[in-house]
């Protein structure tokens, strides 16, 4: 294994990208499309993923797109949004799943919280993985991008399927778990444990403290 990367390399700016996972209204907002016609019954289901999600998310992924931004590392946000108007373009597991963002719509805005700059990408998906439904690969290859930090929506779906793709195509992740959410704590601790042989997993202040010491 001599001469090979390890997995706990720390961050290099010139050559790291963070990666935002569906942080879009129609999953971060109490008002977003995956919420918002839900009866009351069936909303309390969903009470510890919004709460841990204003509470300890997003304030991390703040953070983090703060300390990116200061070290010059590219920030990419990754949405869900149909192509086209009746939304025809949507994978299988979209459809059969009930997973419809309207093209151009509020819903697949990025959350206000972690508003994108005047220059920062947003990739717009209709699969589990941006890197099956996007052409993100090729673009973090032209950016000359080789390490990638991860957070984002679902933990233990498309933040997951993010990760593992990513590392298949020869990336080095960082996970940062406490900067991601899904809907109970024993879902965020299985998924963080079954792809901890897959990339290096950092909580945001590590994070963030590794950003600021490159400067």
């Amino acid at each position: 294994m001599t001469g090979y990367p390890t997995r706990e390399a720390p961050i290099e700016p010139a050559g790291a990208a963070l990666l935002f996972i569906d942080v879009q209204n129609y999953t971060a907002s109490r008002d977003g499309g995956e919420f918002r016609d839900l009866p009351p019954a069936e909303l309390v289901k969903y009470n510890y993923y919004l709460d841990r999600m204003e509470k300890i998310a997003l304030p991390n992924m703040q953070r983090l797109q703060a300390a990116c931004r200061a070290a010059g590392v590219e920030v990419i946000y990754a949405v869900i949004e149909n192509l086209t108007a009746d939304g025809r373009d949507r994978s299988l597991d979209y459809k059969i799943s009930g997973i419809n963002v309207d093209k151009g719509s509020w819903d697949a805005n990025v959350a206000g919280a972690i508003a994108p700059a005047e220059d920062e990408i947003v990739m717009r998906k209709n699969s589990s993985s941006v890197f099956i439904s996007t052409n993100i690969d090729y673009l973090l290859r032209c950016l000359g991008k080789r390490q990638l930090m991860i957070c984002g929506v679902i933990t233990d779906q498309c933040v997951e399927s993010a990760v593992r793709d990513a590392c298949d195509l020869g990336y080095l992740v960082t996970l940062v778990p406490d900067a991601c959410a899904t809907y109970t704590q024993e879902r965020q601790d299985s998924s963080v444990r079954a792809i901890r042989g897959y990339c290096r997993q950092l909580g945001t202040d590590a994070l963030v403290g590794e950003l600021t010491a490159e400067r």
